[in-house]
């Protein structure tokens, strides 16, 4: 529809001006892929890395 890029279950993302590169798994391993911005991405969920709260810093936020 938009004719944008598209990379699917990214676990690893890059950005350098105006190109992207993720890397991804598929059944043989990873998989490297550069594209131009814009671009959609689905993330796999180890991207994230959450940050865990410490009880006084829920204590403040109450």
């Amino acid at each position: 529809l938009l004719n944008w890029p598209q990379a699917t279950f990214v676990s690893k993302l890059e950005l350098n001006d105006k190109m992207l590169t993720a890397v991804r798994e598929i059944d043989g391993g990873l998989e490297t892929l550069a594209m131009p911005l814009p671009a959609v991405i689905s993330t796999d969920l180890r991207l994230n890395q959450p940050r865990y709260a410490s009880l006084p810093n829920i204590m403040k936020a109450k």
